[in-house]
């Protein structure tokens, strides 16, 4: 009975926050919502409706470098403005419009090598690996859960998921030498499933549902997979032993192409995945906006715990997803590596027995 208290309280008081928020748009004269924007990356974190904290902005022209703490601060100095008052200087509020950053002659900044909220949690997930980690690191060099069993529900919990990447994705994927890779795939696993969970915590951001990011993950499994590839691995790529030659003219610009074929899907898998997550939620939640704007406040009232079901279902199928994008790149990246390393005379006489 509870339990069940518990739940019916917490969804009153999810329909109860959606609601004034219908209600709070409807005295707005634009209550449009901005779904796509909610997944790109900003200068600011947004804590709305509490307000925004804008990040340092690092910027670089033909003077040299220029650091301001925040947007705001940057516009407003004799330097650089927001590109939306480059045509009416006057409309300057004091506070940014687009976040996009130019000198104040139009000429625009040549590098922008400023801190984004996807930058942010980036950092956060790296930081909370660390934070993992480290701690487990120390209890395995004094000997507990080497010589001893582990201890206490983090070194049992954190312990599972080792295990598992190690011998079920690292071991069979890459074989006898998986030891020397399986700390990059702890890393790996760790990074993006941290990611992936911040995205659905509130004012959380999901850095992995940006193609940056994805793409620098992609290149570092792409970079390991070159360096500890065999020589058979090349010798297939440019010269395919066993066939004749003009098969091989044939198959060197298959073979090569799938050489960036491989990273490149794995960044778009990740990346689609996570970004398309995202944007279903605040999608479902927008039909609340829209019949407001349709049918006015109350239909808009009496239908949002509709949607609100509905966002909850697809919220707890994006934390499954979240584990589940995790361990299939992971996986990929061991079978990535694992190919390359592999000569190809061991699977025939694999075959033979």
């Amino acid at each position: 009975m509870t339990h069940l208290f518990r739940t019916a309280f917490l969804f009153l008081l999810l329909t109860a926050l959606t609601s004034q928020a219908v209600l709070s748009a409807d005295q707005e004269n634009d209550n449009t919502v901005d779904v796509v924007g909610k997944v790109l990356d900003h200068y600011y974190l947004d804590f709305s409706p509490l307000g925004r904290l804008e990040l340092p902005r690092f910027l670089y022209d033909h003077e040299g470098f220029h650091f301001f703490g925040s947007t705001t601060a940057a516009i407003n100095s004799d330097t650089f403005t927001d590109e939306a008052y480059l045509d009416d200087p006057s409309a300057a509020t004091g506070g940014p419009s687009t976040y996009h950053i130019v000198r104040v002659d139009s000429r625009p900044v040549q590098f922008d090598f400023s801190i984004t909220s996807h930058l942010v949690f980036f950092w956060f997930s790296a930081l909370l690996t660390l934070a993992v980690f480290i701690p487990l690191t120390r209890r395995y060099k004094a000997g507990q859960g080497t010589e001893t069993e582990p201890k206490g529900a983090f070194q049992n919990l954190f312990e599972t998921f080792v295990v598992f990447v190690r011998d079920d994705i690292a071991r069979p994927n890459i074989g006898p030498d998986y030891l020397r890779f399986t700390p990059y795939l702890l890393t790996v696993f760790f990074l993006i499933l941290f990611m992936n969970l911040f995205g659905l915590m509130p004012w959380g951001v999901s850095s992995t549902a940006d193609i940056t990011v994805t793409a620098v993950l992609a290149l570092m499994t792409f970079a390991i997979t070159q360096l500890s590839a065999s020589r058979d691995y090349w010798k297939h790529i440019f010269w395919f032993p066993g066939v004749p030659f003009y098969i091989r003219i044939i198959l060197f610009p298959v073979e090569f192409i799938g050489i960036f074929t491989k990273p490149f899907s794995l960044a778009i898998r990740l990346f689609a995945n996570m970004a398309s997550g995202k944007i279903l939620i605040f999608s479902i939640l927008g039909i609340i906006f829209v019949f407001n704007n349709l049918f006015g406040s109350t239909v808009a009232y009496l239908s949002s715990p509709i949607w609100v079901v509905m966002t909850l279902f697809v919220y707890l199928i994006k934390a499954f997803i979240a584990f589940i994008q995790a361990y299939v790149f992971t996986i990929l990246s061991a079978l990535f590596i694992g190919m390359a390393m592999v000569e190809h005379e061991e699977i025939h006489e694999a075959e033979k027995f």
